[in-house]
């Protein structure tokens, strides 16, 4: 019998916002998204096993780490 288990990364984008970023120094869009690793039993997501929150630069692709708490305030700003 085989058992195939592992985890996965999926990413959800919360929201976009505009802001300067701290790499290229351009006001551009930012996407703040939700990185969820996966626990997977047969390729099937069975629960999260971590969480972590990250924005993006559109312009020069930079990636800055969020708190939880830095990702829910940019998602009530544009709510």
């Amino acid at each position: 019998m085989f058992l195939l288990f592992g985890t996965t990364l999926r990413r959800s984008l919360l929201v976009t916002v505009v802001f300067i970023c701290g790499y290229c120094d351009k006001n551009v869009p930012q996407g703040v998204e939700k990185l969820s690793t996966k626990f997977t039993l047969f390729f099937i997501p069975l629960f999260t096993v971590s969480s972590r929150y990250s924005n993006q630069c559109t312009n020069c692709g930079g990636v800055t780490d969020l708190t939880r708490e830095q990702a829910e305030h940019a998602v009530a700003r544009q709510g």
